[in-house]
């Protein structure tokens, strides 16, 4: 049975509150609001400091409370106060800390803000955090592919499309579209970020406060690059910026799931390509001579949450402007998803590093049939009609004679092709973004 809830906030003192309808009120928020609550301290120290720059508040005041609000951050990392039962969410709780230690002064900490300005801050602070995050993972992923790009330039695999056997390629060439996909979605993280990064602290419940606030200062105290102007778009930018969050970490976790699919064809006896690290792996039950790739699958299968969240939140939406409760809903998804993304992405640089390469198995798919477009170019550079090539060629698949990769790979001096896989280019780039930071 839940126990009842203390120090609702909204508690006029002549409520008669119905704790099964609270608790349905409540929902899973206490629960959501421990990813939040640090970033909700933060707000609420930038908070109180305006305060006192608008005379709300005097020097001692506002020590005292920062005070506090530093003695809740250190009591949550050391597990002596938790988010529970106790609390309606995390806005309640760090009201209900700073009243018990300062009486009367805990309870001038809300002035000039709502709720649901506290909350926008907290989850736009998140937004950043979660970005910061996976632009850290996919640097790394960036970094490690074009490391091993460099190792394996000019060692020859099998081409393929339709999952039919195509043309000679290059473990380097497959190593270099994740360095180029991640240093993309680099750039498509750092996009996103400077679009979300907008101060919504001050705009309380919607439509402002009849009170100077400095928000110029909060903007600053927080890092925001500008302040979210209008109240009223505060408001219902709350789901937006938390669905393009997840479309941006879905881009990347697109290609967490195609790396997944190659590995998963790759590792097995059928392609023996590659061999997965023995921690990426796991034992059967039953069967003794199993290692299954459970990793890569779960890898695999991680990219189905985001679009899942994205359409939860996507319905929420269906709202007018302003504030309505319904929004709540929108943490678990959000968290959800965002939490998902970044265990998948911190998984994949030291797959990428520990992959063992199977070189003679590789070059012993390649066949004669395979060189067959190399012919039908060199053909057309010899004045035949392409088309003519083509057909040529494609009537003596079973009389072509073999050739060796190597020299296929040499050949292929289109930029980006095995033979110029303009990695520098790459490096540069990346290089570029990472200055930014």
């Amino acid at each position: 049975m839940v126990s009842a809830m203390s120090n609702i906030l909204w508690d006029k003192g002549n409520t008669r509150l119905n704790h099964r309808i609270m608790a349905f009120c409540a929902g899973e928020d206490v629960l959501l609001d421990r990813n939040l609550i640090h970033f909700d301290i933060k707000a609420s120290r930038a908070h109180v400091e305006g305060l006192e720059h608008i005379g709300i508040l005097d020097e001692e005041e506002r020590d005292a409370l920062l005070e506090e609000l530093d003695n809740l951050t250190e009591a949550l990392r050391q597990g002596r106060f938790e988010l529970d039962e106790r609390f309606e969410d995390g806005h309640s709780a760090i009201e209900s800390w700073l009243t018990e230690k300062l009486g009367e002064l805990g309870k001038k900490v809300h002035t000039g803000r709502s709720r649901n300005d506290q909350v926008l801050v907290a989850s736009r602070l998140y937004l950043r955090h979660v970005l910061d995050r996976a632009w850290g993972f996919c640097s790394q992923i960036a970094r490690v592919a074009l490391v091993r790009a460099r190792e394996h330039a000019d060692t020859p695999m099998p081409g393929y499309t339709h999952l039919q056997r195509a043309v000679p390629s290059s473990v380097g060439m497959w190593f270099a579209w994740i360095a180029e996909s991640f240093i993309d979605n680099m750039a498509l993280l750092d996009a996103t970020r400077e679009r979300i990064d907008a101060n919504p602290l001050g705009t309380a419940a919607g439509y402002g406060v009849n009170l100077a606030l400095d928000r110029e200062h909060t903007t600053r105290k927080l890092e925001f690059t500008r302040m979210q102007i209008n109240p009223i778009y505060a408001q219902n930018s709350r789901g937006k910026f938390e669905m393009l969050t997840l479309q941006t970490l879905g881009q990347a976790m697109l290609d967490v799931r195609r790396i997944a699919w190659d590995l998963s064809l790759f590792t097995t006896a059928e392609f023996a390509f590659v061999e997965l690290p023995d921690e990426y792996t796991t034992g059967s039950s039953i069967m003794p001579n199993k290692r299954n790739p459970d990793v890569i699958e779960l890898l695999r299968g991680s990219y189905s949450v985001i679009p899942g969240a994205i359409a939860e939140i996507e319905q929420i939406l269906s709202l007018p402007s302003g504030y309505h409760r319904d929004l709540q809903g929108t943490k678990g998804p959000l968290m959800r998803g965002c939490l998902r993304a970044l265990d998948a992405f911190g998984l994949v640089p030291d797959l990428l590093e520990a992959l063992s390469v199977n070189a003679p198995a590789m070059r012993e798919a390649i066949d004669s049939t395979m060189y067959a477009t190399d012919m039908a170019v060199e053909l057309a550079t010899s004045g035949v009609p392409f088309r003519e090539a083509y057909r040529q060629v494609g009537a003596s698949l079973d009389t072509l004679e073999d050739r060796s990769p190597e020299d296929s790979l040499d050949a292929r001096t289109s930029p980006g092709a095995c033979a110029d896989l303009m990695l520098d280019a790459l490096q540069a780039r990346h290089d570029q973004l990472a200055r930014k930071v």
